[in-house]
């Protein structure tokens, strides 16, 4: 995924964008703002820092832009609440809304694509943002491999 992402980055966003704006609804957008929050706490808690780098990537992604901004922003500080609160119920939490798009028509294969770009923003996507990606595709009964995970 990581190779793919980087040979094609422009092209990877734009179709992206085009089709998570098929999936603009509420449930989606939750399982966005949820796994992003399971890419931030990959390593064991959400830092400001990470907060920061995650509420920056929503902002000025293009694949989010068909989503409110305050919405997402609101669902992604909910579910990092959760990762600090107590990093297993914040994981079990976040999996459980991620579930919901199961089985939906392409969502889960887009929400991967979505974790791992995330995963990747900052230019190392390392171990633990690809364990992340890993749970989410068993969650969706997608194979990692698929996403070269």
């Amino acid at each position: 995924m990581l190779s793919w992402l980087k040979t094609n980055a422009a092209l990877a966003r734009e179709k992206l964008s085009t089709e998570v704006g098929k999936f603009k609804n509420k449930e989606f957008m939750e399982a966005v703002a949820n796994s992003c929050a399971m890419v931030a706490a990959a390593d064991g808690e959400v830092s400001s820092a990470e907060k920061m780098k995650m509420t920056g990537f929503i902002n000025n992604s293009p694949e989010l832009k068909v989503f409110n901004l305050p919405d997402v922003i609101k669902v992604f500080n909910g579910a990092c609440g959760k990762f600090e609160f107590d990093f297993q119920i914040g994981q079990a939490e976040a999996l459980k809304v991620i579930s919901k798009i199961k089985g939906k028509d392409g969502a889960g294969r887009l929400l991967v694509r979505v974790a791992c770009a995330i995963g990747a923003s900052d230019g190392n996507f390392d171990d633990k943002e690809k364990a992340v990606c890993r749970l989410i595709c068993l969650e969706l009964g997608l194979p990692p491999a698929d996403f070269e995970l």
